[in-house]
């Protein structure tokens, strides 16, 4: 049972609700989550916005691939299962990739590099080194696109603390972060 409500789309706020039938018609459901931040317009409507400008950062790959790890070491099953998918479904990643991710580690050289940098900042939040940073950049990002590892990184942070603190029912096919990679 979910410590925090997950109403009907009935009972969302108005404010909300063009931005969940913005969500409807991008993926053609609304996730359990969307209705979890729809009790907050507000909080809905940057998270929202946030998506929406992290979705030209990176590339989907990478940011699913981060998604992935982040969900992993914070063992939040909701994002872990919604990424999963995402992952296999949106992003073409192959199965025995997503296991790398989770993991925190790419197939991809570059791609590691920025897998391997997001999970050093979730795990050390944020004290990282100057190798950690020569690192990603040494693989070919810019600092442009550091901070947009970054970015992508945080946004997981919230959704992953959201669904862990609410206990949202997931409605993804399930992954639990307790059956390691």
């Amino acid at each position: 049972m979910p410590r925090l409500s997950i109403p009907a789309l009935d009972d969302v706020p108005d404010a909300s609700k063009p931005i969940l039938d913005a969500v409807h018609k991008q993926l053609g459901v609304i996730p359990n989550m969307y209705r979890l931040i729809a009790q907050s317009p507000a909080t809905l409507q940057g998270f929202a916005s946030n998506s929406a400008a992290l979705s030209k950062a990176l590339d989907v790959k990478t940011r699913e691939r981060i998604a992935l790890a982040v969900a992993q070491i914070n063992g939040c099953d909701y994002c872990l299962s919604a990424h999963t998918y995402l992952g296999l479904n949106l992003a073409r990643i192959s199965p025995e990739e997503i296991t790398l991710n989770r993991r925190g580690e790419s197939g991809d050289a570059k791609a590691n590099a920025a897998v391997s940098f997001a999970g050093k900042v979730v795990r050390e939040r944020g004290h990282i080194t100057a190798a950690d940073v020569k690192a990603v950049r040494d693989a070919g990002f810019s600092d442009g696109q550091i901070v947009e590892i970054l970015a992508v990184t945080a946004e997981n942070i919230f959704t992953n603390l959201l669904n862990i603190v609410a206990e949202t029912e997931i409605d993804f096919p399930v992954v639990h972060a307790a059956d390691a990679a």
